[in-house]
């Protein structure tokens, strides 16, 4: 039996909940990214948008979006992988510390069941068991002691690739009324509209895949992306008005 596959069977384990920390993190990230070339270029008046027009605003979106997208993407990937590495490490040495310091790891595992709720014969009879697997006594002071689980192969990669692609399908929609060729007057109206129906979606998939209220999700999703755009409308109207 594949483990791992069951697991997530058995429990509803998909692919959203699996990649949820980088479709939020890169999604969010995107939006606010592209958003903020968009509410910067507005706060700087009608002067701004006149002299620079709607072929620059996707010029200067599309570059962000790209550039960004990729910086996150191959940040999230060295993330993981620096992640994967030191949890190897720490594993071999616990592993090394369990064939020379037999006796103070012993006492380790008693100190963590009895903080557990175990002890007494039954915790002994779990730390005997444990010292006739030091690749299962590894693994049981990798999760309790240092908190850490053992990453899956190639998961660096998919992290990856999840907070690229996310960053990008995100990212795109604040700048479709330029692509579409919204009047000047409206863009940054149906700009901001667009930003919040990604906000929106972005935080009813939170929720989806955390089964927690959507009311939350949703509006933690909508501040943190209102916030970063009313900051960059705020930095290009003092920069103008300068």
């Amino acid at each position: 039996m594949d483990l791992k596959a069951h697991i997530k069977s058995a429990h509803g384990i998909s692919a959203l909940n699996a990649r949820l920390r980088q479709i939020v993190y890169g999604g969010n990230d995107g939006i606010v990214t592209t958003f903020a070339v968009v509410a910067g270029f507005a706060g700087a008046g009608a002067e701004g948008t006149a002299q620079i027009g709607a072929v620059a605003v996707i010029l200067f979106g599309l570059a962000n979006l790209f550039a960004d997208a990729a910086s996150m993407g191959l940040g999230e990937y060295l993330s993981s992988r620096a992640e994967r590495d030191v949890y190897r490490k720490n594993r071999r040495e616990e592993i090394r510390r369990f064939r020379t310091e037999t006796v103070s790891e012993r006492k380790e595992v008693l100190a963590i069941l009895a903080e557990k709720g175990l002890s007494g014969s039954d915790a002994r009879a779990f730390a005997d068991q444990l010292e006739h697997h030091p690749e299962l006594m590894a693994d049981f002071m990798m999760l309790y002691e240092f908190g850490l689980s053992a990453p899956e192969d190639g998961e660096e990669v998919w992290n990856g690739l999840t907070t690229f692609i996310s960053f990008l399908a995100f990212g795109v929609l604040p700048l479709l009324p330029f692509f579409f060729g919204v009047a000047e007057a409206d863009a940054l109206a149906v700009s901001a509209g667009s930003s919040l129906g990604a906000l929106l979606l972005l935080g009813l998939l939170r929720a989806q895949a955390t089964g927690e209220r959507h009311l939350r999700c949703v509006v933690e999703t909508l501040l943190v992306g209102l916030v970063c755009g009313a900051v960059a409308y705020v930095v290009g109207w003092v920069v103008m008005s300068g």
